[in-house]
């Protein structure tokens, strides 16, 4: 497994320019250096649009939306100049992790026409307005607003391929995030309303020759298996679509952690590991 290098297309959050993260960038990526990393996507989130849809530690600490959209700002300048500084040693792209809230249609390709990033992560943390992956109990009130779990699952792949079709992000983040706190989730995800949108989601990502996120954050936390779960992985497969792995780093503990796990699982399942990297927005 040594010869496969890692990368990352999903990592890279800093305490700098994320409030439930830790160290500065500049650290952060000097940790990808030392472990040889060829290259790497920082994908920082972005502002929040509205009060409401900050994230629960965001509220708690008072942080604006002025002061987020500065901070968001800030990061773009420091990843550019990071891009710069180390661009001998490793390539940087300078990428974001959107949201899929109500106007995020608009509030997106704004951004991306302010801020030009190298490539989007589309991610979904909320489902109708509502938060589902800060705690367990965020997400069994967002569950019981929308009508039970798997109403929650078929929103949840609704508004994800809503997101892909219009958005077309080079990486589709943590595709199956919803199952975060749901013990069941082996089960839900075969029952057939909720498969049919999973495999109709996955055809929209081949079509569109995205790139899938396998993203090894979840076994921090102590899941069983990274987002991807093992069925949903063997479609992607099937289908042909480019699965890279992403640490979804939030400081240096968690760069590369698992990563050794990932490439392992990836290579034995077959998929490409000469890992692809993501359209640019500039191409």
């Amino acid at each position: 497994m040594q010869s496969i290098p890692f990368v990352s297309v999903h990592g890279g959050h800093s305490g700098q320019f994320c409030h439930h993260a830790t160290n500065t960038l500049e650290e952060i990526i000097q940790q990808y250096i030392l472990l040889k990393f060829p290259w790497v996507g920082i994908t920082e989130h972005v502002p929040a649009i509205r009060d409401a849809l900050r994230y629960p530690d965001q509220i708690a600490a008072g942080l604006t939306l002025e002061f987020l959209m500065t901070r968001f700002r800030e990061y773009i300048t420091e990843c550019r100049r990071l891009q710069r500084k180390y661009a001998s040693e490793i390539r940087i792209f300078t990428a974001i992790e959107i949201e899929t809230y109500s106007g995020y249609e608009q509030f997106i390709p704004d951004l991306i026409a302010t801020f030009q990033p190298d490539y989007l992560v589309g991610s979904v943390h909320f489902v109708d307005d509502m938060g589902f992956d800060y705690s367990r109990e965020q997400y069994d009130r967002t569950a019981a607003a929308v009508g039970g779990k798997d109403a929650l699952y078929c929103r949840y792949f609704d508004q994800q391929y809503e997101m892909i079709k219009l958005l077309q992000p080079a990486v589709v983040g943590h595709f199956d995030l919803i199952r975060i706190f749901d013990p069941e989730y082996q089960s839900r995800l075969r029952q057939p309303a909720i498969m049919e949108r999973i495999r109709r989601n996955l055809a929209l990502i081949r079509d569109l020759d995205l790139i899938m996120d396998f993203n090894l954050r979840s076994l921090l936390k102590g899941a069983s298996e990274p987002y991807i779960s093992r069925p949903i992985l063997q479609i992607a497969r099937d289908m042909g679509i480019a699965v890279v792995p992403g640490d979804d780093s939030h400081g240096l503990d968690s760069v590369a952690a698992n990563m050794d796990t990932g490439v392992a699982i990836l290579a034995a399942m077959g998929f490409d590991t000469n890992w692809r990297q993501p359209k640019l927005l500039t191409c």
